[in-house]
């Protein structure tokens, strides 16, 4: 049985870390603190302007961290209440690895259907018309 009081919670918890790109932040910052250059670098397809964005929310909701020393560059790190995600990352990153396996076999078993199928139509059409 689900405790549905949570309900607002979970969705609030699955909307923050689901959003686009904050699952790749998050999942970069599990392996320690990192300057935004090299959060950029391993995320090749975010902008600078939408990284900065995705940090100024993660620090919000208390997951991240902008530490700026006087002696270099800022950096950005988990909270403990961010680092606590590190168990749930790992699922879904372990969970995506056998979906996607399911999801490219039954593509390809569509694909196989349908090619079946078509080649089955093109036969039946070509047997009508020489008829």
């Amino acid at each position: 049985m689900h405790d549905h009081s949570a309900c607002p919670a979970f969705h609030d918890a699955v909307e923050l870390i689901g959003r686009r790109w904050n699952g790749l932040i998050l999942r970069e910052l599990l392996d320690g603190p990192r300057r935004f250059s090299q959060v950029r670098a391993e995320i090749p397809e975010i902008t600078d302007a939408m990284l900065s964005q995705r940090l100024k929310e993660l620090e919000a909701a208390q997951l991240v961290v902008r530490i700026t020393a006087s002696t270099g560059p800022a950096h950005y790190e988990l909270t403990r209440q961010g680092r606590s995600l590190a168990p749930v990352l790992d699922a879904i990153a372990h969970w995506s690895i056998e979906w996607a396996r399911t999801t490219e076999n039954h593509a390809a078993a569509a694909a196989a259907t349908t090619t079946t199928t078509t080649v089955a139509t093109t036969t039946t059409t070509r047997k009508q018309e020489a008829a």
